[in-house]
């Protein structure tokens, strides 16, 4: 008895940190992927000489970092 509830609450346990990983990697595929394309108009506005477009996106990139 008691080692069936101990296995259970391994179980869960393990259950829980998986999902907690889970979204870690989730987060972490969404930061990047934002920052990837907020570097890519950053690149746009660099090619477009426009600083305005280029200033409001570097601070942009350093609230996503």
């Amino acid at each position: 008895m008691e080692n069936n509830l101990f296995n259970e609450v391994n179980r869960v346990e393990a259950n829980v940190s998986d999902e907690i990983m889970a979204e870690m990697f989730l987060d972490q595929a969404m930061k990047d992927f934002k920052k990837g394309k907020i570097v890519e108009e950053i690149d746009q506005s660099l090619k477009n000489k426009d600083k305005k477009t280029f200033l409001r996106l570097t601070e942009k990139l350093k609230s996503v970092s």
